[in-house]
């Protein structure tokens, strides 16, 4: 397929006002699905499950199985929808959303249609500088997950090309809310910093209330990103696309620029845009075409005949209401605040993912400084060489563990590095490795002054250096006694008993 003609994107903006539109998916880690007793890969203890081992009669869609709604998921919904400021209905209900699902095996999907848990709230988006963008939503509404093919054969893994396509049921009926924004006006050049910033915000939510693992890269957390365009000046909305699935943050900003330059294009050259869905390309940065985008009327939903209304009481909602956690935004400005970071600083933990694992860290024993200097340091360093998570490499209370054997003079930043090597290794906790590896720095002045003694008859015009007033000549000394010692001598005493051994 050839490539698509983009527009400059500053071009684009000064031509066409762009409109977004989120529709975010949160898969919800209760212990169990949505409407059946079958274990939840998206809660952490199940994740990795052998394909088709984690479902039930009612998954499958079997003749004669009922759906049961799962209380904790309804009381999770509840949750996310106050603290996305949202009113909860008194009286919700299911609906069956008719589609041609080839991993779903009743063929529909157990939905909420003109009848959502939660509606008509709003999220403070926090954008890198600082600046606060209010994003209206919509509705928060339940639903099921459908399952999940997997196309073999072919170069892409997409169905194009591919031989036969397996299906796994595990994560049919996990338990998923959506999440729609109303249209998103004004977000001009910053839209795709807006797009970005909002998943984030979500994110950050969800993990705050505890009740989503919210991994993007595992699709606990998914988006489809509508964008449309209209002219300068003009009152009428243009026509949307919706990017699928789109699965990082830094997907979600580079999927809405192209879309703008891709319409800004097609627009200028006099062509239309087609209401459609359209995959995201990682490798290439580019969408390209998926179906033409149903309208609600194509799915006729009906009221779920299976289950009753969901009417949570006043004391329930309120409950909820008052267990909420500390909204994001304020979260961050408090702790930058008490941590004592400068912006940039600060920045560097939060671009990383890493602002719970600090805060962790920190209330495990460590400084503010410590703990972001391991996190995003050398924590960050293996994660991105393993391609692995860094919150998945060590847990806070081992970083705070290692600092403290650093603090005490136990080991030094270098053995340190070695320990934590150790412990991401599945050595034992910090005490255990320094143990088992016999790293603890030599503090006994005995070894010291014997190592001291012997680098100094290889440098015996060292000594008369530093009497003569240049200290700095204890270096080479100092060198040679923690290559000796394997780098477990304390430098800072070798360099005191060398000073010692001057005046004499």
């Amino acid at each position: 397929m050839a490539a698509a003609a983009l527009m400059d994107f500053d071009k684009a903006l000064e031509l066409f006002e762009p409109v977004l539109g989120f529709e975010v998916h949160v898969e919800l880690n209760t212990a169990t699905k949505m409407f059946s007793d079958a274990p939840n890969p998206a809660n952490e203890a199940y994740h990795g499950a052998e394909p088709n081992t984690l479902i039930a009669p009612v998954d499958l869609g079997l003749p004669g199985s009922l759906p049961v709604v799962n209380a904790t998921a309804v009381r999770s919904s509840i949750s996310l929808g106050l603290a996305l400021g949202c009113s909860i209905a008194e009286s919700s209900r299911f609906a069956r959303k008719n589609y041609f699902y080839p991993d779903l095996g009743k063929n529909y999907q157990i939905s909420q249609y003109d009848e959502p848990i939660a509606f008509e709230g709003s999220v403070e988006v926090e954008l890198e500088d600082g600046t606060l963008v209010t994003v209206p939503i919509e509705r928060a509404h339940m639903e099921e997950d459908a399952g999940k093919l997997t196309h073999v054969g072919g170069s892409t893994g997409r169905i194009q090309g591919a031989e036969y396509s397996l299906v796994d049921y595990n994560r049919a009926g996990v338990p998923l809310v959506e999440i729609v924004t109303k249209p998103i006006f004004g977000a001009e050049h910053r839209a795709p910093e807006i797009a970005k910033a909002y998943i984030a915000a979500i994110r950050d939510i969800v993990r705050g209330l505890g009740i989503s693992e919210a991994r993007m890269e595992r699709g606990n957390l998914r988006c489809d990103a509508n964008v449309s365009l209209r002219p300068r000046g003009q009152e009428k909305l243009g026509t949307r696309t919706e990017t699928k699935n789109v699965n990082s943050m830094r997907s979600v900003e580079r999927a809405v620029r192209y879309e703008i330059q891709r319409q800004a294009q097609i627009l200028a050259d006099g062509g239309t845009i087609t209401q459609e869905t359209r995959h995201w390309h990682e490798d290439t940065g580019t969408t390209s075409p998926g179906r033409p985008k149903s309208d609600a009327d194509d799915y006729r939903y009906f009221p779920e005949p299976d289950l009753l209304p969901v009417r949570p009481s006043r004391e329930l909602v309120e409950e909820l209401r008052a267990a909420l956690p500390e909204q994001p935004v304020a979260r961050r400005r408090r702790l930058k605040a008490e941590w004592g970071f400068t912006d940039l600083e600060f920045q560097d933990v939060r671009n990383g993912g890493l602002l719970d694992e600090v805060a962790a860290t920190i209330a495990a024993g460590a400084t503010p400084a410590a703990a972001r200097k391991w996190w995003t340091g050398e924590i960050s360093r293996i994660a991105n060489a393993q391609e692995r998570d860094a919150a998945d490499l060590v847990s806070p209370e081992n970083v705070a563990a290692l600092q403290r054997l650093v603090d005490e003079g136990t080991l030094t930043d270098k053995l340190a590095r070695q320990v934590l090597e150790g412990v991401i290794a599945g050595e034992g906790t910090p005490q255990e490795v320094v143990d088992a590896r016999g790293l603890a720095v030599v503090s006994d002045d005995g070894a010291l002054i014997a190592a001291i003694d012997e680098a100094l008859a290889a440098q015996p015009d060292v000594l008369a250096k530093i009497r003569d007033g240049k200290v700095q000549a204890a270096g080479a000394v100092i060198g040679a006694v923690m290559k000796a010692m394997k780098g477990q001598a304390d430098a800072a005493r070798v360099r005191e008993l060398i000073l010692e051994r001057a005046a004499q």
